[in-house]
This record gives C-alpha cells, sequence and structure tokens, in this order.
C-alpha cells in the first residue's frame, strides 16, 4: 500500500514503523508540519502493560525507548503543609522529543519517508495515496474538516492548565496542592529524565482569572507559577516549549474528543485525533501507540479487504478507548470538583486523589503499598470509633441518632414480588431473615406500600392493616434475635408506575386485568403503554398523606429500627419532584421548591410520628439522565438539603428510573459520583448504591469519603452471606456470625486464605 501518515507524533510514527515491521513493501511517508525536535509537551508516563505491547510489537524500538526510561516508585500528596506518600506505583517516563527521535529514527531505518515542515493538502494526498493516516493529534485539521463524516464530539473541560517543564529532579510523581486569595492551584509533576520533570498547573477557570493569569503572558504566568510553587521547586527555574502559543492562550482547556466512526473513504484517525484521554491519567500516548499497533495488524491480514481492516480497528480498539475514557471522565472530574474534597484530612484526600479514575482499588493499593493502606485503614477507623486498629473501612460502625450500625455494608431494597394481598408469607421470613443473618449492618424491605391502589403490583407488599403489622413483626422478631443487623421500613406509595404486573412479567405493563386507577402529580403516564394517571386534589395529598403517617405508626408497632421515605424511580413523590412528570401550575409545580412541598410535607408528617431517638432516610433519584430538561445533579444536593431541613438522617442516592426514556450511563459503581457530591457538597451523610458489587468497591467507596453506606442489591439477592464471605475473604474475624453458623463461617476464612496464598505464591 501506499500511505500518507498526517503528524509525526508518536502515533503517526509507530503506525509506519509497525506497516514496514509487517512489510517492508508498503510506502509509507510521514508529513509534519513542524521542525523535526520540536514539540509540545514535555514527558510521557508508560505502564508496564504498554511496555510488553511495545517489546511483543518491535523490540528494537522497544530497547531504546527503555533505555532513555526514568524510573520512580512513590506518589506523593502535598496540602496544607503535609505529605503523603505511598510507594509500589511503578512509574516509568521518557522525554517527548526523546521518544520522537527514537521514533524518527528507527522509523528511517525501516525505510519511511520522513518530511518535516511540510504541510500537507488532503485533496491532492488522497489522489496520490491509497490510505491517509490522520494522526494530527488532538486538534486535528482533518478530522475537524470532515467533523460530520467521523461523527465527532468534542467536550471542552472546565480547568485551565498549563504544560511547563522544570530542571528540578521528583523523586516522586508528585501534587502539590496550594490555597492562594483567588483559590486553589495544583500541579502534577513527576521526572521523565536525568535532568528534567514534567511540571503541569492546573486551576479553576474563577482562580484563573482571579489570579490575573487571563491577563498575563506566558512569561508573567511562569513567574508567578514559580512563586506560588517556590517551596517545591527549591529556587529551579520553571520553562515552557510552548512558543508557538502566545500570551494566555499557553493556558489550555482539556478537550475530549471522540468519534463514533473513526474511519471516512480512505482517511483514517489516529490517536489523539480519534480519541482523547485526559492529561491526570496520562494514557494518551498508550492510545496512541496501541491504536497504532493494531491498525498495522488488520491493515496486514491476508483475509480482510481494506474497509473491512478499517471496520475490525475500531471494533477491536473501540471497547478499550473506552474504559479508558471513562476512567479519564473520571479523574477530571475529581479535579474539577477538587473544592468538595479540600476539607479532608490529608491522608483522606490522598486517597480520594490516588482512586480518582476507579483504576486504582483499594486492594490494588494494598497490593502496592500494604503499609501505607494499613495506615489509611487504621486513621479511618480512628476517625469512626476513636479506637486504634485497622480492619477494612466497610466493617467499621455507623450511628444515626440513636441506633448503632455494626458495619458499613447495607442490603438494598429490593422488590420481590412475592406478597399476597399486601401481607409479607414465608417466603418473606426467609428472605430477610437469612440476610439479617448474613453479616450486613442494615437490611433494608422493599418499597413497603401505605394503601392498595398504592402497590407497584399485587405482589408488592403493603403496611394498611392488621395483619401486615403482624406478619412485619414476625419478621423483624426474627432478625433482631438471630443476628445482630437493624432493619429499615422503606414506605413508598407507587403513582403513575402503579398496577403493573409482576418483575419478571412484564416490568411497567399494566395488568392483563383488574387494573385500578392511579394518581400522579400531572395526567402524564409513565410510557405509551401506561394508564394515565389522574392528578392529585388537595384531598388526595391529606388522604396519602395520612396513610403515610398511619403506615409509620404501624412501622413502630412492627418493630422496625428505622424508616425510609421512597421519594425516587418515578412513584407518586417523585412525579411530583422531576419536572418531567410535573406539569401542574399551582402551589405544588414549577420551582424545584414548590415541586418539593408536597414530599416534604409527607416527610415531616412521618418524622413527627416516627420516635425522635430512630433515624429516617429518603431516596432521591439524583439525576432523571434528562440533562436541563429533569432533575439535574445540582438540584439533587438541594432537594438533600431540603429533606435535610425536614430531619432526614441519611441520604438513600439513586438515580434515574422516573421517566421510560431516560438513558443512563451505566458502569462500576456509576450512581456513587451522585452520593459523592451530595455528600461533599451538602455535608450529608449519604448511602451509595448502583452496581456496587465487590468488597474492594465498598471500601474504596467509604475509605474516599464519597458515602457512609455501601447498599448492595443483586449481589445479596443470590448471596445473602454476601458480608460474611467478605469478611472472610479480608480474614476479618471480629464480625458477628450466628452461633450455628461457627463452623462453616471458620471453614470458608481458611480456604478463602488458603486460596489467597496460593495465588501469592511465584
Amino acid at each position: 500500500m501506499k500511505i500518507a501518515c498526517i503528524g509525526g507524533g508518536p502515533a503517526g510514527l509507530y503506525f509506519a514503523i509497525s506497516m514496514k515491521l509487517r512489510n517492508r513493501d508498503h510506502q509509507i511517508d510521514v508529513f509534519e508540519r513542524n521542525a523535526r525536535g520540536v514539540t509540545f509537551g514535555w514527558g510521557v508516563v508508560f505502564s508496564d502493560q504498554t511496555l510488553e505491547n511495545l517489546q511483543a510489537n518491535d523490540p528494537d524500538s522497544a530497547q531504546s525507548i527503555a533505555e532513555g526510561f526514568a524510573h520512580w516508585d512513590d506518589i506523593e500528596v502535598h496540602l496544607r503543609g503535609q505529605v503523603e506518600r505511598s510507594s509500589g506505583h511503578g512509574f516509568v517516563g521518557i522525554g517527548r522529543k526523546d521518544l520522537l527521535e527514537i521514533l524518527s529514527h528507527r522509523a528511517e531505518q525501516l525505510g519511511v519517508s520522513l518530511h518535516f515542515g511540510t504541510e500537507c493538502d488532503l485533496d491532492l494526498t488522497l489522489t496520490e495515496y491509497d490510505l491517509v493516516i490522520a494522526a494530527d493529534g488532538i486538534n486535528s485539521r482533518i478530522r475537524d474538516r470532515m467533523a460530520d463524516a467521523f461523527q465527532v464530539e468534542v467536550e471542552t473541560r472546565a480547568n485551565k492548565f498549563i504544560w511547563l517543564g522544570t530542571d528540578k529532579l521528583f523523586d516522586a510523581f508528585t501534587f502539590a496542592f496550594e490555597e492562594t486569595e483567588a483559590g486553589w492551584i495544583w500541579a502534577h509533576a513527576y521526572r521523565f529524565s536525568d535532568d528534567c520533570s514534567t511540571f503541569i498547573v492546573e486551576c479553576s477557570e474563577q482562580t484563573w482569572k482571579g489570579l490575573g493569569l487571563d491577563r498575563m503572558d506566558s512569561e508573567e504566568s511562569i513567574a508567578l507559577c514559580e512563586n506560588i510553587f517556590a517551596r517545591y521547586l527549591g529556587g529551579h527555574r520553571l520553562i515552557s516549549n510552548a512558543a508557538h502559543l502566545r500570551g494566555s492562550a499557553a493556558w489550555l482547556n482539556f478537550k475530549r474528543i471522540s468519534c463514533r466512526k473513526w474511519s471516512a473513504g480512505k482517511i483514517v484517525l489516529l490517536g489523539d485525533a480519534a480519541h482523547t484521554a485526559h492529561f491526570s491519567i496520562g494514557s494518551g500516548t498508550k492510545l496512541a501507540l496501541e491504536d497504532a499497533i493494531k491498525l498495522a495488524e488488520v491493515l496486514n491480514r491476508p483475509s480482510l479487504a481494506p474497509e473491512e481492516a478499517l471496520a475490525e480497528y475500531q471494533e477491536e480498539r473501540a471497547l478499550e478507548v473506552v474504559k479508558l475514557q471513562n476512567s479519564a471522565r473520571n479523574s477530571t472530574e475529581w479535579f474539577e470538583t477538587v473544592e468538595r474534597y479540600l476539607g479532608f484530612e490529608p491522608w483522606q484526600f490522598a486517597y480520594s486523589l490516588m482512586t480518582r479514575s476507579q483504576r486504582i482499588s483499594h486492594e490494588n493499593l494494598r497490593l502496592r503499598d500494604k503499609a501505607w493502606l494499613g495506615g489509611i485503614e487504621k486513621r479511618f477507623w480512628e476517625k469512626a470509633t476513636g479506637s486504634e486498629r485497622a480492619a477494612p473501612p466497610m466493617f467499621a460502625p455507623f450511628r444515626l441518632r440513636q441506633m448503632d450500625i455494626a458495619n458499613r455494608v447495607v442490603v438494598s431494597p429490593m422488590a420481590t414480588y412475592s406478597a399476597v394481598e399486601g401481607v409479607p408469607n414465608d417466603f418473606h421470613l426467609v428472605h430477610y431473615g437469612s440476610r439479617a443473618m448474613g453479616g450486613a449492618g442494615l437490611v433494608f424491605t422493599e418499597m413497603t406500600c401505605v394503601s392498595p391502589t398504592g402497590r407497584i403490583t399485587p405482589g408488592c407488599t403493603g403496611l394498611w392493616s392488621d395483619e401486615q403489622t403482624e406478619a412485619w413483626q414476625r419478621i423483624t422478631n426474627y432478625a433482631h434475635q438471630h443476628g445482630e443487623a437493624k432493619i429499615c421500613l422503606q414506605l413508598g406509595h407507587s403513582g403513575g408506575k402503579g398496577s403493573t404486573q409482576l418483575g419478571w412479567e412484564k416490568m411497567d405493563a399494566p395488568l392483563a386485568q383488574g387494573n385500578w386507577p392511579l394518581i400522579a402529580a400531572s395526567d402524564v403516564p409513565w410510557a405509551p403503554t401506561s394508564q394515565v394517571p389522574r392528578p392529585m386534589t388537595r384531598k388526595d395529598m391529606d388522604l396519602v398523606r395520612d396513610q403515610f403517617v398511619a403506615a409509620t405508626r404501624r412501622g413502630i408497632e412492627a418493630g422496625f429500627d428505622m424508616i425510609e421515605l421512597h421519594a425516587a424511580h418515578g412513584y407518586l413523590l417523585s412525579s411530583f419532584i422531576t419536572p418531567l412528570q410535573n406539569r401542574r401550575t399551582d402551589d405544588y409545580g414549577g420551582t424545584l421548591a414548590n415541586r418539593l412541598r408536597f414530599p416534604l410535607e409527607i416527610f415531616r408528617a412521618m418524622r413527627d410520628a416516627w420516635p425522635q431517638e430512630r433515624p429516617m432516610s429518603v431516596r432521591i433519584s439524583a439525576t432523571d439522565w434528562a440533562g436541563d430538561d429533569g432533575v439535574t445533579p445540582d438540584e439533587a444536593v438541594e432537594i438533600a438539603r431540603a429533606f435535610a431541613d425536614a430531619g432526614a438522617d441519611l441520604i438513600d442516592v439513586s438515580a434515574g428510573q422516573t421517566w421510560a426514556d431516560a438513558k443512563p450511563v451505566y458502569g462500576r459503581m456509576f450512581q456513587t459520583p451522585f452520593s459523592d457530591k451530595i455528600r461533599n457538597e451538602a455535608k450529608l451523610a449519604t448511602m451509595a448504591v448502583g452496581n456496587i458489587t465487590e468488597f474492594d468497591h465498598a471500601n474504596a467507596i467509604l475509605a474516599s469519603g464519597r458515602a457512609d453506606l455501601v447498599a448492595l442489591a443483586r449481589p445479596h439477592l443470590i448471596d445473602p452471606m454476601w458480608t460474611l464471605r467478605a469478611a472472610a475473604s479480608q480474614d476479618y474475624r471480629e464480625i458477628f456470625v450466628p452461633p450455628p453458623y461457627l463452623n462453616g463461617m471458620a471453614q470458608l476464612s481458611r480456604l478463602l486464605q488458603r486460596e489467597a496464598e496460593l495465588k501469592r505464591q511465584p
């Protein structure tokens, strides 16, 4: 093939190398608009996995790159004069100029033609070459010219940054946070050679303007940064290699690029031209090099036509790119919202920083630096209990009002659709009883409905009759007699999502027969096939309020330790809160304050009826997944504050399910960021829920201060003893085990510890 690579960065050069290695007959020209040796940025960071990929692809250039590496093992986090230092991270870095020279030399050695200081005419290039590789970086002219064809999405992030260098040699990957009169500003610094370090300075736009950086030229900006970070630089200077950028333009906003299509006709996007990952996770060059390897590989598969090869290139690389971009988004958002965490103690701040992307987990930190993580766990327990001990955070106790919870693990409320006329039966006794003995500190009931017409399905539990009260009392008595778990009653009303089939039948579909009339905030059906609810009158509101209060009083009689109001997921109270369902023009519609009026009225009435020494929580949907048309995460903070002011002790932070056309962004712990936001902006106790499946997740969420309790749903459906199994896996011996199960727990602990030891053996 005759191929033109436009862009002489790592992506274009390494693709040319990879093609020539597979077939020397390819004719490849690399066109770079800058002169040889001119580049933006300083150091490049690699992981061990990337090095293995380079070694497998081209041992010669991999060896040259490895010889130029600077190695470091530690991360330092500086905050308010204190330093947290952890080890075992195993970074390697190389100067960007050195990397480009190695790749240029190797490409020339293999017969690639390099053309520096050369602009390309795309139209002419397309006529002369079989394939054109657009490797022209984050500001790709080719991609932007054909944005519609590539279906380009560009997201400009909020923070400002400037990419500098220094001859100060940092012996650890250093994060330095400094408070100025205009706000916080911080540096990401790391050594990449024997004589130079990268020094990226970042801050919010508000701080940037407050410091006057928007009015300074590059020299003035650098001088100010030298002054702010003087204690870390030790008299060394900061320098820039962005002479082509003028004035405040040397400060940039990161652009997150994603393209739904990576090829169009003869043109193929590669590296940053196709996708970008924020500099805070250091994976941009990794993605570029691995893209290059994969593209060269598929283009040289004899069984594939060029168009098939290009489709396979994107298909095979897309998942890895999405995973890294998601991690990068998490990291980016952490730095953009860093003021949430600046009130943390330095140890928790450092832990939060290190786990921000979700690529580094709690147990991964234990493998890297067991002693440092042990210190984190000890300080978590000291803060929680005042005692000096080191144990996984998930087993630390927690107190809500006068209720002590043995640990931070919660069996999340989950509908089981197994009641008869709202009465819980033997199934519920076994279901809740087994989970109450399974080690979790707190067990929630499924949404228990306050009236027959407030049920979601005919199989939902209720609490409006003496028979139901007695059945629930049987369950709470069993739980209290056979375990340490506290049990929380979740009360709700289905609203416009009621009178539907059982969950394992047609979810959210009306009953085949016997439907009851529905009420909601407005006459907005949940879905086109749903019943149209009747808008509630004030008389309806009074009736429903009294039903909640009556059920609350029955909850006292039934022996519940705690009570939760369900105001999420599109049910009755949620239909008032979300503007997607609330179309009212009276005092209960319009503004957020109006939309909250009736749900808060219900909550206050319940709080008045519930014993003051016992806690109450509220479940909310922190986003409608509808942008500004629905409830936003910022509004969720205000919603949480309003319920807290009404007496809520805990915010159970869920998301979505408020409208049928929602498009949630799923992933591991995908709702935890909403808990994080509410906890650390509103300063409220929160419970995280949503695709939390491993004890590693629970420990990381708690230690990083993203929630106070961690609720698991589906893992508890299949394994009532999930928490006991987690304790055995972590060799935690102090959890309560029902006496009949002690021998089984001991055996499980031995087996899991032996398994772990075998895995550690070489």
